[in-house]
């Protein structure tokens, strides 16, 4: 069978989409993009193209976005390009270019797909096409439909074995999905060789990122060093894993299956509260593996899964806490309880209000699509948008909160910022956050975090006006 029959019956056998549907193809200009763009255009599917410039290897970088442009042309698609200041993204959120590539570009494809077209009848996405190779994607009103990477099976492989030396568990070892929410990955049958025969075959050209031979980087190391290495020792190891990954997925299905029946039967509800017999939980088998299973969606960790499995031999009123739950040892019970908090100490802000009424006033919210006149009042600020993502949580602070105080270029500690600005004790219990994404962006009335003020290349910001209630 020729790549493009497996490629239609691998996502007729996953179910991954149809004619129907509007596809947005992440497209890096290397072979796997450019194979699955042809793929998608030979099946006669409807698909635009998204490019992202990451910006970290100069004229390359520039290069990769000119030849994907020229891609879309060429298949006569509309064409989305954003590019990263991933440097400075790095910097202010200390985290690897990795983590922080892959932070941007589905923060960015999320956006694109709000703009997408919903699916329609063949003619109604003709139509739709028309329009957006006319006026572009953003003239269609639409929710958006599904994002297609070209993940493939030796990227699948790379995956379970970096989880696998991490100590992932059985989740991690079902490596990458062919299809999770939004995001599709329909080459995931197809190993690189084939990939790169199809290319040569129907003469596609695809650039080289020369950043793949580098082994600083985690995967490259995967794949360009123990692979080949294992490869030696066992000659079918690709296909062998490439096996096993659809093994491990079906057994997390079996897995996940055997744990569900087993929380229904071990977890009793009691108002805000879950009581898990002790002596029951004694006697289940692969107690800890269960137990992390049972509490993990209470904000526990597979270390303190631990703490907690003894608790099964402690006595009466001993407890382990996560950020937002405890779970006490009573008699002959376990008992799972949110942490209380007061009544209205905090609020979740959705994208679309305009208004939160909270103790300390009315915090008001305008979004304009370019920067005002900053004023010198701190209960009037704004934020430049393309840093933060809703929902926003306004609330009390807490000890150990910390943010980057505006003109600083290092953290600061909430309760050190309010002694120095001599706060009382009754001051300092009136101050509020309000964070993003577990980064607070502004102390409320007091100072935004450094992090999102506009500056020139800022585009759009929030207007965030705070009228007290005193």
């Amino acid at each position: 069978m020729d790549l493009l029959s497996s490629f239609q019956q691998f996502i007729k056998n996953e179910n991954l989409f149809t004619p129907k549907d509007w596809l947005l193809l992440a497209v890096s200009g290397g072979v796997d993009s450019v194979v699955l763009c042809e793929l998608c255009q030979q099946a006669g599917y409807n698909f635009a193209i998204a490019h992202c410039n990451f910006q970290l290897r100069g004229d390359e970088s520039n290069g990769d976005e000119q030849f994907v442009e020229s891609l879309a042309k060429k298949y006569r698609v509309e064409f989305f390009v954003e590019r990263f200041d991933t440097g400075n993204y790095v910097a202010e959120n200390k985290t690897s270019i990795q983590v922080a590539a892959r932070e941007l570009r589905y923060q960015w494809f999320s956006e694109l797909l709000d703009k997408m077209p919903a699916a329609t009848s063949p003619e109604g996405l003709q139509s739709l096409r028309q329009q957006a190779q006319v006026g572009g994607l953003s003239a269609i009103a639409g929710a958006g439909r599904l994002l297609l990477t070209a993940h493939h099976a030796d990227d699948n492989i790379e995956t379970i074995l970096m989880n696998f030396f991490k100590g992932s568990g059985i989740n991690g070892l079902k490596g990458i999905v062919p299809k999770h929410k939004q995001i599709v990955r329909p080459l995931l049958f197809a190993g690189k060789e084939e990939i790169l025969a199809f290319a040569n075959e129907h003469n596609l050209s695809y650039r080289e990122d020369s950043s793949n031979s580098s082994d600083k980087y985690t995967r490259n190391y995967f794949r360009n060093q123990l692979i080949p290495g294992l490869e030696k020792v066992f000659p079918q190891v690709r296909e062998n894993l490439a096996n096993n990954a659809n093994r491990f997925r079906e057994i997390n299905i079996i897995y996940q299956a055997a744990i569900e029946k087993i929380k229904q039967k071990l977890l009793v509800a009691h108002g805000n509260e879950v009581h898990i017999p002790v002596l029951k939980l004694q006697q289940t088998a692969a107690l800890h593996s269960v137990l992390y299973e049972m509490i993990k969606t209470f904000g526990f960790t597979a270390h303190q899964a631990a703490d907690v499995a003894k608790l099964l031999h402690s006595e009466s009123g001993k407890y382990v806490e996560s950020a937002t739950h405890r779970i006490l040892r009573n008699r002959k019970w376990l008992i799972i309880a949110p942490l209380q908090q007061e009544a209205g100490s905090q609020y979740l802000v959705k994208e679309e209000d305009d208004t939160i009424v909270f103790p300390q006033g009315t915090l008001m919210f305008a979004k304009q699509k370019q920067p005002g006149n900053i004023s010198n009042d701190a209960n009037l600020v704004q934020l430049d948008s393309r840093h933060f993502q809703y929902p926003l949580l306004l609330r009390k602070w807490k000890k150990g909160d910390y943010f980057y105080p505006l003109g600083m270029q290092r953290k600061k500690k909430i309760g050190r910022f309010l002694t120095d600005l001599k706060y009382s004790l009754t001051a300092r219990e009136k101050v509020w956050v309000l964070e993003s994404n577990k980064k607070i962006i502004w102390v409320v009335g007091i100072r935004i975090d450094d992090r999102f003020k506009i500056t020139t290349s800022t585009t759009a910001t929030l207007e965030l006006q705070l009228r007290s209630a005193e």
